[in-house]
């Protein structure tokens, strides 16, 4: 059933006066955030009310350290970019000073132009398409960790070095999508590969795979590259082992995260390679940040989505800091850039810092997804492979996108 524009409204106007955090003193500024995500679509389990949790931890941490308050909302964008641009608007009219995760590349390139527009904050954690940061990019947006160039570069690379040079995909037909496979099939073209297929499917309709995977196994390529992610990618690797595909040729999921491998199993996922910029059994400090989170999602273990959701609103909230919470309300941009302008540092991510162009330069690590007899418990889900530095795996810098960062 669609909803008319005065439902779609008021359906919005009712999420966004449910504060998670309520202010302490009247007297004080509160500064007022919103995770606008995927609450009950294909991209729920890998961003959604984890990541809304991962936002809420930070706010509680930084509480102690403010000279403000902090109330945060939630929202439901359904990965429409029509639905999450009105309640961006709406919010953004409200009060709400910056919108986090928005999952779904063409929902945050279309919050990115209403955070633009109204001098407020797009925070992304988990959209994946480039552009964000290159052809699209925004003096008022932020993305933290990771993006279709370094996916291409960092999994499509390493598949490509071993030897992996015939290729082909099916691509989730939206910017998200078309952007990974055309950047992988760059990385293939360029290294001497062959591209044998590049099918398009609708995006977010299509849960049968089957005549996709029947043409991708009489290609004769070498790779099935998937470029999609969540449910879709899900369905692509189940299915493709019920074809018996995964003895045929490689298959290579461009963007996998923990969730998919936790549900698949080992048994089908065993041996995949993925990168991701962060897994909650890296170190000491992932391992501390994990062990707090899951006091508040114990039944999902966090990925680099929700990593990015906690660690961007941490940094947002120490730029807040150091301005005073009039300044950063009065300028999405003017907070923005001092964002830019500090060091990273946090538990999930270590230290780093934000490009002029907003993206996050973080360490991209390329991991193998344990067997079953490699795997110690229902989490112990990855074996590292190879680290690549920020500069390995980051796109240019563009000129355009050389905003201030002070």
């Amino acid at each position: 059933m669609l909803l008319s524009r005065r439902g779609l409204l008021g359906s919005a106007a009712a999420i966004s006066t449910a504060p998670i955090m309520r202010a302490r003193a009247q007297s004080k500024p509160a500064i007022k955030l919103g995770v606008l995500t995927d609450l009950s679509g294909t991209y729920r389990d890998n961003t959604g009310p984890t990541s809304v949790a991962a936002a809420q931890l930070a706010i509680e941490e930084m509480k102690p350290h403010l000279d403000f308050d902090v109330e945060l909302i939630s929202a439901d964008h359904q990965n429409k970019p029509d639905v999450a641009s009105t309640i961006a608007r709406q919010w953004f009219d409200q009060g709400v000073d910056a919108a986090i995760d928005v999952p779904t590349s063409s929902v945050a390139l279309a919050v990115a132009q209403v955070a633009k527009e109204k001098d407020k904050i797009m925070l992304n954690a988990s959209a994946t398409v480039a552009a964000l940061t290159y052809e699209q990019c925004s003096p008022n947006s932020i993305v933290w960790s990771f993006d279709t160039w370094e996916n291409a570069h960092s999994t499509g690379g390493a598949l490509m070095a071993s030897g992996n040079k015939s290729w082909f995909f099916i691509t989730a037909n939206y910017a998200f999508g078309q952007s990974l496979a055309d950047l992988t099939k760059d990385v293939v073209q360029k290294g001497g590969g062959e591209v044998k297929g590049d099918l398009r499917y609708p995006f977010p309709d299509t849960t049968d795979f089957s005549s996709y995977l029947t043409q991708a196994g009489a290609s004769g390529a070498k790779v099935l590259g998937l470029a999609n992610a969540g449910l879709d990618t899900q369905n692509c690797i189940k299915q493709a082992a019920e074809f018996g595909l995964n003895k045929m040729m490689k298959i290579a999921p461009l963007l996998l995260f923990l969730q998919d491998v936790h549900s698949l199993g080992l048994d089908i996922c065993g041996g995949l390679t993925t990168t991701e910029t962060f897994y909650w059994d890296l170190n000491d400090r992932t391992r501390a940040f994990t062990k707090r989170l899951l006091q508040k999602t114990p039944n999902n273990y966090p990925n680099q989505a929700h990593a990015s959701s906690y660690a961007i609103t941490l940094h947002y909230l120490k730029a807040a800091q150091q301005m005073g919470a009039e300044a950063a309300k009065k300028s999405g941009r003017a907070t923005v850039a001092k964002m830019k302008s500090i060091p990273t540092d946090d538990d999930a991510f270590g230290a780093g810092r934000v490009r002029a162009d907003g993206r996050g330069e973080f360490p991209a690590y390329l991991f193998q997804v344990k067997t079953k007899a490699e795997s110690k418990g229902p989490w112990d889900l990855y074996t590292m492979q190879h680290t690549s530095s920020p500069s390995e795996v980051l796109h240019p810098l563009a000129d355009n996108c050389k905003f201030p960062t002070s």
